[in-house]
Parts: C-alpha cells; structure tokens; sequence
C-alpha cells in the first residue's frame, strides 16, 4: 500500500477517524495496530523482523537505563547494536559481500563458489534500525529516558507515516507527542493538508512523469547522444527530489493533521550553494543522524585536517552503502565526499580570488554561479545512483561528451530517444513551475490567508527574515570524542555555530499580511490555490505518467 494509492487515502481518512474519537488514555493502540496493519500491506514475512527489534531494543534500553557499571553498559549497547545492525547488514548486504569478495578471488585466480542466498530486503528495514539504533545511542548518553510504556515505543518505531520513507525521527521528539494533550487544531490540520497534497504532486504529477523520459535514455545507454543524456540526467535529479521530498512530505502533512509533529527533511537543496549546503538541506534527518552517531564518534574535526577528512570519507561511504547494496552506490557517496574535501581545501583560495576581484561572496551574480556549479557536481553524481552499472554509466559518460550535434534534426532525435514530444516538453516545464510555486509557499497559505497578530510588525510590501536552516549533518560540522559520551554534544553544537559562518544562507521572503490588501486580493489568492490544485489533477490524469515504485523504499 503505497502512499500514492487509493487504498493508503481510504485507510488513512479511517485512522483520523479512529484516532481523534478513542480517548487519548488509548489511542496509540489504532495508531499501533494501523502501523502494523500497513507495514503488513508491504509484505507480512518481516514482519516479526520488526517485532523482534521492537521487542529487543525496548528491553535493552530499559537495561541500558538502570545500569550503573559503565562497562557493562557500554556492553549491554554494543550487543544490541550487533544484533540489530546485524540484521541489517545481512538482509541487505550479505549477498553484495558474497559477489564483492567472489569476484575479487576470480580475478586473482582462486575458487570462487557461489554462496549467495535468495534473500528478500525487509520493508524499511534500513529506516527503523537507525530510529532503534538512535533511541539507544541516546539512553547510552543520558539524553533521554528509557521509554516503559511498551506500546508508546512499539509505536515510535513503527508509526506508519515515517516507517518506509523517513524522516528519520528521534525518541524524545516523537514519544512525548504520543503522549500530549490531544485535541484537533484546524491550523494544523491545513498546514498538515498543505503538505500532503503538495506531496501528492510531487510524487505523482512530477516524478512519475519524468521517471518516464530518465527511463527511455537510462535503460538504452547505447542509443543516447550526448544532450538526451544531460537532459535526462537533469531530470533525474528532479525526479529523485521530488520522489522522495514527495513520499516524506505525505508522511509529515499525514502525521501533522493528527498534531505530531515529524522532521522536516528538504530545505529547497537544489539552492544550495556548496556541496556543504547541499548536505545541510537534503535528507536532513539522515545527515544530521550521521553527523550525531558516526561523524562526531569518529573524533568530528578536532582532530586536525587530516583526521577531519578521513572522518567525512567514512561518512558518506556509509551513506553511500545506506542508499543501496551496490559499488554505483559507494562510489556516489565517495563522489560527495571528494566534493567537500576539495571544497574545505580551497576555501581559502576562493576566498582570496573572490577579494581579488573585488566581488561579494554573498552577492547574487556569485550565488547565482555557485548554485548552478553545485547543481551540476549534484546531478553528475545522480548518474551512479541512476544507472544500473558501471558499464552503463561509461557508456552514458562518453556519449555525454562525444555524441553531439547541431540543428533540428539533432533535437528531433534528442526527442525521440527521449519518448519526448512536444505535450511532454510543455508538460513537464509546467509541473516545474509549479513545483516551485509550491516550494516557496507555506502549506497553509494554500487554502486560507494566514494572519498576522503581531499588529507592530505590519509593513508594507515584503519583510524579510533569516531563513531556519537545520544544524547541519553530512556537511560534517560537528565534532567530538571517539566512542557514544553525551560529552561531544555541547561541542557539536558550537562547531554547527562555526560551520554556518562558512555559509551564509539566502534570506527567505515572508508572506505579508494578507488581510492588509484587502478582501479583492485575498479572494484572488484563493483562487490561485484552486487553480494549482485543478492544473495537478489535470496533469496527473493526462500526462501519460505510470506509477513508479517509491526510489527509497529499497533502503
């Protein structure tokens, strides 16, 4: 039961239902039973998988809590993160480790047997071992309690919303929810909405449509030429964003108008303007996980240059092997982390190149050029995450910068291999526009006006405020000793305050007081947001898109 499906919006209008009318003393129960009900939907054979880790990390954390003796504690969290990233490690990597070390003995002229198993990858199982992983981490640190209400966290690991797409959530932001005062709030509600059904188009209207011309060229390496490529490869970075922007924007419009709050998890990535911002904005709740129980462990960077590197190459190494059980994966994590070691090394020369020509770091013209160099390393690096092999990927590569051509017989055939014609062209150019519509407008404004009560901040015209950016993760800010004391926290949050100086991030226009225009305006407004959400209806049912399966869920 994909969130996109018919059947998720009939099952999910049953749960509000249900949730909002059971009194609060039980209403994790339908949300417990729901969650497990959909995780079931995907498939019921790991399902006791799930249970099983439940059930562990619940009892271990409880141990890990009362005991006193430091080693046995930290004996007690070494095993259960052995066991339950054991799990993961052999459900979604034994048969790669098998292949990798087989074809390293073929070549060097050893036996090589065949010992891979026919496994099938849990649903999610990549989602809820961090979230397990997380919540023992931080009862190991003192950051939090253990949880003794089993239900409570049976439900935090499980709650259908996040389970299968992210983000990636934190005990004690999520239980204590689960726990508070329950009443409906119709602000929520919309925003909650908003988000949604922004989420709706993402998915359906815009990657699912593009899923269909990146396929054309992706799956037929050898007939591309080089602009079908770029094109495609373009594309695609779309289309992962909104993929997965999409599926995580419906888990947190979905958990928001039952009054949780999740993580954001986008912050408008492709405006980025290093490699460095770009991890500070994308899969937030993975990259700030990394930074928290890998990055800062492995020593941050207090431990010199060099140190610090080696450090952010770990990281997104086992990003890399997070996103997928293939070497196309690694090197896409080994890509990024060339990105922001290159990009720490000559700061200080760009940054004495731009003095030298007397131009503003932080001026548009140098934002505008930074962004779409940053966009261009994002997508190359999209293209190991694209195709299915290397052999792919040389083939693309070399058309990328060899097959080319000139006029109008060229485009017609850059169209062709592509699917495209013109309907599409328009369509997709339309579904972008859009889309950035809607990125940039809050989720409630897409029904109602919001009001301003702060009567002494009316202006004129547009007001202007920093934009709330995330602490960042795979932009590898923070630091700290090598093993799980809650000791590297206060550390962290000072190198984050570092980090953000090296970025000086856009400012993000605030909407002005609608009522201040007047009621023609207003009426105007609403309008619009009808109009948007008629437009998406009609693209998705003419634009010729199918389904494609959710990208993430085989992580």
């Amino acid at each position: 039961m994909t969130f996109t499906s018919v059947g998720f919006l009939a099952f999910f209008a049953a749960v509000l239902i249900i949730y909002y009318f059971v009194p609060k003393k039980y209403a994790w129960i339908p949300l417990f039973v729901s969650s497990l009900l959909f995780y079931i939907s995907w498939g019921a054979t790991f399902l006791p998988l799930l249970l099983g880790t439940i059930v562990l990390s619940y009892f271990a954390a409880l141990k890990i809590g009362a005991e006193t003796n430091a080693k046995r504690k930290k004996l007690y969290l070494t095993l259960s993160i052995i066991i339950i990233a054991g799990c993961l490690v052999f459900f979604k990597y034994y048969n790669f480790l098998a292949l990798s070390v087989g074809g390293v003995l073929s070549k060097i002229g050893l036996p090589a047997d065949d010992i891979t198993l026919r496994l099938l990858m849990p649903a999610g199982i990549s989602f809820y071992t961090f979230t397990t992983l997380s919540y023992l981490i931080d009862v190991y640190r003192g950051t939090i309690k253990p949880e003794v209400h089993f239900g409570y966290y049976a439900l935090y690991v499980s709650y259908f919303p996040h389970i299968m797409s992210g983000p990636i959530a934190r005990a004690g932001k999520l239980i204590p929810q689960f726990k508070a005062e329950r009443r409906f709030d119709r602000d929520g509600f919309l925003d909650g909405l908003g988000i949604a059904l922004v989420g709706f188009f993402k998915k359906i209207a815009v990657a699912d449509v593009i899923a269909v011309y990146v396929n054309a060229v992706y799956n037929e390496p050898d007939e591309a030429n080089g602009l079908s490529v770029i094109l495609a490869t373009i594309l695609y970075a779309v289309q992962i964003y909104c993929d997965f922007s999409g599926y995580t924007d419906i888990a947190i419009g979905c958990a928001r108008m039952m009054g949780i709050e999740l993580l954001q998890n986008f912050n408008l990535p492709y405006s980025a303007v290093s490699i460095k911002d770009f991890w500070a904005r994308w899969h937030i709740s993975l990259s700030t996980w990394f930074r928290d129980y890998i990055y800062i462990p492995l020593g941050g960077n207090r431990r010199g240059k060099l140190r610090k590197h080696i450090n952010v190459m770990i990281v997104f190494l086992v990003s890399g092997l997070w996103h997928g059980a293939d070497w196309t994966f690694v090197i896409w994590g080994a890509l990024h982390g060339v990105y922001q070691i290159i990009g720490d090394i000559t700061k200080g020369a760009r940054d004495a190149l731009y003095a030298k020509l007397g131009a503003d770091v932080n001026g548009k013209p140098v934002r505008a050029i930074r962004r779409t160099v940053t966009s261009l390393l994002v997508s190359f690096a999209w293209m190991f995450f694209c195709a299915d092999s290397f052999t792919d990927i040389g083939i693309l590569i070399r058309r990328m910068f060899t097959s080319w051509g000139v006029g109008a017989d060229y485009l017609k055939q850059t169209f062709t291999l592509m699917d495209l014609d013109l309907t599409g062209a328009l369509t997709i150019a339309l579904a972008i526009f859009i889309l950035y519509f809607l990125d940039h407008t809050p989720a409630r404004e897409l029904f109602i006006p919001v009001r301003n009560d702060k009567r002494s901040e009316k202006i004129s015209g547009r007001a202007k405020e920093p934009l709330n950016v995330p602490a960042p993760a795979l932009a590898v800010a923070g630091s700290g000793k090598a093993d799980f004391s809650g000791k590297a926290e206060a550390n962290r949050q000072s190198d984050d305050v570092a980090l953000l100086k090296d970025e000086q991030l856009p400012q993000a226009d605030v909407a002005f007081d609608r009522y201040t225009v007047g009621a023609m305006f207003t009426a105007a407004c609403r309008c619009a947001r009808i109009v948007w959400i008629i437009i998406a209806a009609a693209m998705v049912m003419s634009a010729g898109g199918t389904e494609s399966s959710f990208i993430y869920v085989q992580f």
